[in-house]
């Protein structure tokens, strides 16, 4: 084969250009509630904003029925935000395609791993603490204690844990044992997608002595007796059999459900069908986009997003 490929056949996924627009028209396809502007992800891209500028710039399309407008794909919190500073316009990354992907259904908050090696990154670069801390808007202690996150963590914990949302407390009951049960504990949680504080003590309780580190203490002395603690482990181990047999049933099942969903969110990714429930079923936009968002959050790792 030579030569390039016929113009035709080739279709860019961006207009080259960003694009000036006035804040006024662009439209967003979901409502930033007050529950987002009062968590953790709304205050640290407001800090963020505040102290080094948009990073990301907002991906709008054209509205098919009015050239004037501008339909927001990714980007409804940044979009909040500017708003509350009283911004009038921003720099737009202006989509050819306003069905191909929802882009903020791709996009995944943070895990605490992932975060911990952003910020040795910014560290290693020569950027102060206290920057750090401004824009992930957390005091200098949290940073700290994010930095020194994976210490006494084997690397095969690690790698289990990289991309799952573990409370940071979870590592420090993680730490407390040797690192074969770490990896065991580990794979616990991954198996019953669990990683509180919680149940990461059960299991430090389950721990033997023997597979602690050297100063540790699990919480066997607090009115549990010995029987006790053997009943646990053994119906920790019972606990994971049964999982396991579970898990080789599950897949007809799960297979339906994905199929179902699937469905569901190709429709929230058409842009024209968002817009149409939107003005006249907002009720069942709301519930088809907690049915995608909810099998999101526990079907991760198996779904195709």
């Amino acid at each position: 084969m030579t030569g390039k490929l016929p113009s035709d056949r080739v279709k860019f996924a961006f207009e080259p250009e960003f694009e000036t627009i006035p804040i006024a028209d662009i439209i967003p396809l979901r409502i930033v509630g007050s529950n987002v502007k009062a968590s953790l992800k709304y205050g640290q891209i407001k800090s963020s904003i505040h102290h080094s500028g948009l990073a990301e710039p907002p991906v709008v399309a054209r509205d098919r029925n009015d050239r004037g407008k501008f339909l927001l794909l990714d980007g409804h919190i940044r979009l909040a935000v500017l708003q509350e500073m009283d911004v009038r316009e921003v720099n737009c990354l202006v989509a050819t395609d306003d069905e191909a992907y929802t882009y903020n259904k791709r996009i995944s908050r943070l895990a605490i791993v992932q975060e911990h090696q952003m910020i040795l990154k910014a560290i290693k670069r020569g950027v102060p603490e206290e920057t750090i801390a401004k824009v992930l808007n957390l005091n200098i202690a949290s940073i700290r204690t994010r930095r020194r996150l994976l210490t006494g963590i084997c690397p095969e914990v690690v790698e289990l844990l990289k991309d799952k949302h573990v409370p940071m407390n979870t590592f420090t009951e993680l730490r407390k044992m040797k690192p074969l049960r770490q990896i065991e504990a580990a794979q616990l949680m991954v198996t019953m997608n669990k990683f509180s504080i919680t149940y990461a003590k059960s299991l430090l309780s389950a721990t033997p002595p023997a597979q602690l580190v050297e100063g540790s203490k699990s919480k066997k002395n607090s009115g549990l007796s010995q029987e006790q603690i053997d009943l646990m482990e053994q119906e920790s181990a019972n606990l994971d059999r049964e999982v396991r047999l579970i898990e080789e049933s599950y897949g007809k099942d799960h297979l339906d459900l994905v199929i179902a969903i699937g469905y569901v969110r190709r429709l929230l990714e058409n842009v024209r069908v968002v817009r149409h429930l939107a003005q006249h079923y907002p009720e069942l936009l709301a519930e088809f986009q907690k049915m995608a968002d909810s099998s999101q959050t526990h079907s991760g790792q198996v779904l195709n997003r």
